[in-house]
């Protein structure tokens, strides 16, 4: 019995064995797997930063660079909303943007002047603005168009892309959200060709009243300033800093006019230069602006000589308390330039000077035969790149420095190129140079001119006409069409040296009339006047009194 029990004993010792062992390996096993998990998510991090391991990197404990006080948000929400309400311009897209009832007309009103609005100032895009919206009213009319059309309305306003990826997200909106603009900030920089962080924003809080705050240009300055933000502002920390303080700021029931308020002070209040600081309805939230102040009072008690040992020539102002590690504060090497006052927030990034080029363009003129109207010769630009779709004279980018020699054999390689054989180099001329500054590119155009007088040549340039790249066109069809501002400065340049030319001309037949006349004048005798031909006058008669006349 006892040898029994105790082999019955073993065997129960041995299952608990097992079952423990599979516990524990279980156990193992699922360690292993959350361990990997967590270095899954850990690497994921690592190659795209998130919100949350920027805002470590930020100062701990420290509300120099944010808003923690509820008090002072409140303050400057209703500071800088009182103000906006008394100061803010009448600009046509906020008209529509509170008399439309239609959310999708007021989205697509904002969207289009967020767009504009971009590099762009407020006074050229007025215009352009006005003109597009009576043409193109809303986003089924604009999906409609043709993106010649669309360049055309474009033309002189610059960055054309802009156009092109605005009538792409319109010809979307239609064709497969049935003419639905999205609702919110993330689906419309998700869904909408050429929609960034910023301009969703914009359009999210301004049309449909959605809370989130929003960073431009004039945001950042102004956010800068207020906080004493010196960093890089390009840099990721900087960006996501800024963003925070304006989702942190942007008021919960006037979302819209909060970030409009906010882009309005900064451009015309709190400027790049020159900034209107005893104007600013948050002159007492900016701490750049006590800088400003304490370095007056330390001035000023140097000149009432109450200078001491202590006294820095650094203003005396709040820290930030990081020991000089922040990743907000002004750089060390870059430290407070008292010229510069509230000046010195943002502290702008080196930027890349602009690649030089140069291009060889050609002035292709003719003759209509029926009214004698002279026509110019245009090409369309590439689909993609640098002025898509636009209309220009023929142009070749010359990729080294040549002597004007080899400029006309290459602008007349590509002139037989474009129009055939009938080309002739005859009429080839140099008229001078245009210098164009596009936003990364410093271009000068070596302007020629060229007239095409071939009159067997009209059949082929009319097959020509036909293709969709080729164009001839009058002055006024020239300005009608989605031209860039530097091919009309380069038409500019023809147009006076056309009329210099036939002024030349008309000098030249004129001195060359004269000469003839002084001529025949040579060849003819100096002959006396009628009163005194045919008798010499004596000395005795050139004293006397001349002969009074009877009345």
């Amino acid at each position: 019995m006892l040898q029994r029990w105790s082999s019955s004993t073993n065997r129960k010792q041995i299952l608990m064995d097992i079952i423990m062992n599979k516990m524990k390996a279980s156990v193992k096993s699922r360690k292993i797997s959350l361990k990997r998990k967590e270095n899954t998510i850990m690497s994921s991090q690592k190659k795209k930063p998130c919100f949350n391991q920027i805002k470590e990197e930020l100062p701990k404990e420290n509300i120099y660079h944010t808003f923690k006080d509820p008090g002072e948000i409140y303050s400057f929400r209703a500071s800088l909303l009182s103000w906006y309400d008394k100061n803010k311009r009448e600009l046509p897209w906020r008209r529509m943007a509170m008399s439309e009832s239609n959310l999708n007309k007021r989205a697509y009103a904002v969207w289009v002047s967020e767009i504009m609005l971009q590099q762009t100032q407020v006074a050229t895009v007025i215009d352009y603005y006005n003109k597009w919206m009576l043409r193109w009213s809303n986003l089924q009319d604009l999906a409609k168009a043709t993106l010649e059309e669309v360049n055309q309305m474009w033309s002189g306003l610059g960055y054309y892309s802009r156009g092109k990826r605005l009538h792409e997200g319109a010809q979307k909106i239609s064709s497969e959200f049935k003419g639905e603009m999205p609702r919110s900030a993330e689906e419309l920089q998700k869904l909408l060709p050429g929609v960034g962080r910023y301009t969703a924003a914009a359009i999210a809080s301004i049309a449909f009243g959605e809370v989130i705050g929003v960073v431009d240009g004039n945001v950042i300055r102004v956010l800068c300033r207020t906080k004493a933000i010196g960093a890089d502002c390009t840099s990721p920390t900087v960006t996501e800093a800024l963003w925070m303080l304006a989702n942190t700021l942007v008021d919960l029931v006037r979302p819209g006019d909060f970030n409009q308020a906010m882009m309005e002070l900064g451009a015309t209040v709190c400027t790049p230069k020159a900034p209107l600081c005893t104007e600013c309805p948050v002159q007492t939230h900016c701490r750049a602006y006590q800088q400003v102040i304490n370095e007056r009072e330390m001035v000023s008690k140097r000149l009432l000589g109450n200078t001491t040992s202590q006294i820095s020539s650094t203003p005396d102002i709040e820290e930030c308390g990081d020991g000089g590690n922040c990743p907000l504060c002004l750089p060390e090497k870059e430290p407070w330039v008292s010229g510069l006052g509230v000046m010195n927030f943002p502290r702008k990034p080196t930027k890349k000077p602009p690649r030089i080029e140069h291009t060889l363009t050609c002035v292709v003129t003719r003759r209509r035969d029926n009214d004698d109207t002279e026509e110019y010769f245009l090409v369309q630009r590439p689909n993609s790149g640098l002025l898509a779709g636009m209309w220009e004279f023929p142009s070749v980018l010359l990729e080294t420095e040549v002597k004007e020699k080899k400029q006309k054999c290459i602008i007349f390689d590509r002139l037989t190129e474009l129009m055939g054989n009938l080309v002739t180099d005859t009429h080839l001329q140099n008229i001078g140079e245009v210098i164009h500054i596009f936003s990364h590119i410093h271009q000068t155009y070596l302007v020629y001119s060229n007239s095409f007088s071939d009159a067997s040549g009209d059949t082929v340039m009319q097959e020509d006409r036909e293709q969709p790249c080729f164009r001839w066109v009058s002055e006024a069809e020239f300005y009608q069409s989605a031209v860039p501002t530097s091919m009309k400065k380069v038409f500019r340049l023809f147009k006076h040296s056309s009329v210099n030319e036939k002024q030349l001309a008309k000098g030249d037949k004129l001195q060359c009339g004269s000469e003839k006349h002084e001529g025949k004048q040579k060849g003819r005798k100096r002959r006396a006047p009628k009163e005194v031909q045919g008798r010499q006058l004596s000395i005795n008669s050139f004293f006397q009194p001349a002969a009074i006349k009877p009345l």
